[in-house]
């Protein structure tokens, strides 16, 4: 049976659409899911996608936590059993539900930063970059004005520890993030926040490289396999 991951549309997304394509290039069926619906329609996986949820007012992804949609997707996330991918502004409003430890701030440049850039794989091990190897350089789009990933330092030294840190930025980080942090996992490693977008970088045609697609056929392996995601992972 064809895996069915839902993207959440909230307003002010722009990236929903190119998600909902990276899905079905994965070959999985792309499910639309409203914010104002508490209902997540029974997918298999959720991804909250980029771009400016609620006009990125208060601070981006605060708003946003507290939509109707999030009331059904947050104790599934938390459970360990329902993985979920955040990409930019969804990597923020993964940080502001509490799913994520940390926050991502303005960058340090205080520019809006636009570019191909090159990762660095360090996590291979969660529901979302099962297709890679650790250690693998990957070159995505990154394109956030607040993509500075901030934590405390005794959360900075568990994320290391625990081996949560998925991705980091290759030469140095391009916004200002601790530790060169791109992207990370929660303790179950189904939640992923990743702040450079790899739903634009799925097909030759169109992306600097195919590189981004892996993050999508990861959670298919993943969810083929059957195995409880929070007993697999946990």
């Amino acid at each position: 049976m064809t895996a069915r991951v839902g993207v959440v549309t909230f307003p002010g997304s722009l990236d929903d659409r190119d998600a909902a394509r990276a899905v079905r290039v994965a070959g999985a069926e792309p499910v639309s899911l409203w914010h104002g619906d508490a209902d997540l329609k029974g997918v298999d996986a959720v991804v909250l996608p980029g771009g400016f949820s609620y006009g990125d007012y208060l601070r981006c992804g605060a708003i946003a936590r507290f939509a109707p949609i999030m009331t059904e997707l947050v104790p599934a996330a938390r459970s360990g059993l329902l993985p979920v991918l955040g990409i930019c502004n969804g990597f923020q409003i993964l940080c502001e539900s509490h799913l994520l430890p940390g926050a991502l701030t303005r960058n340090s440049s205080r520019h809006f930063v636009c570019r191909d850039q090159l990762l660095r794989v360090e996590a291979a091990d969660t529901a979302w970059t099962g297709s890679y190897s650790s250690g693998q350089e990957i070159l995505i789009p990154l394109k956030s004005g607040e993509g500075s990933y901030v934590a405390g330092g005794e959360t900075l030294a568990e994320l290391e520890r625990e081996g949560r840190v998925v991705a980091r930025y290759v030469d140095s980080s391009p916004n200002g993030s601790q530790n060169d942090i791109a992207g990370i996992t929660n303790e179950h490693r189904n939640v992923v926040g990743l702040m450079p977008h790899p739903e634009h970088a799925v097909e030759a045609l169109t992306g600097p490289s195919v590189d981004g697609l892996g993050f999508f056929t990861s959670v298919l392996a993943r969810l083929a396999d059957g195995a409880p995601l929070a007993a697999a992972t946990g």
